[in-house]
């Protein structure tokens, strides 16, 4: 689609937003969070295809430290990671990076 057809669309979507009634706006705002999901479903699968169970891996937790350990198992939209200070933590795989093994 070209940028032309692109503006000349959300345009014509804004019209029709104006004029839809509130029923109408609650089942459209269903539908875009329905995809939304969908789409960071897809983008977390295809993150956490980057990564199998035994690899080392790296994060930054939330306090600042970096973590380091093994992908234990891969689950739906996380990874489990057994540190080497022996803790377990479910890492979304964005926040993962493969590291060397020892």
């Amino acid at each position: 689609m070209n940028s032309k057809q692109t503006i000349l669309d959300r345009e014509l979507f804004t019209q029709a937003l104006r004029h839809m009634g509130e029923e109408d706006l609650l089942y459209l705002n269903r539908m875009v969070v329905e995809r939304l999901n969908l789409l960071a479903q897809a983008r977390s699968t295809v993150e956490l295809a980057q990564f199998a169970e035994g690899d080392r891996v790296q994060f930054t937790a939330s306090d600042g430290s970096v973590k380091s350990g093994i992908v234990l198992r891969l689950n739906k939209k996380t990874a489990s990671v057994h540190t080497d200070e022996g803790q377990n933590w479910k890492v979304s795989p964005g926040l993962l990076r493969k590291i060397a093994t020892r």
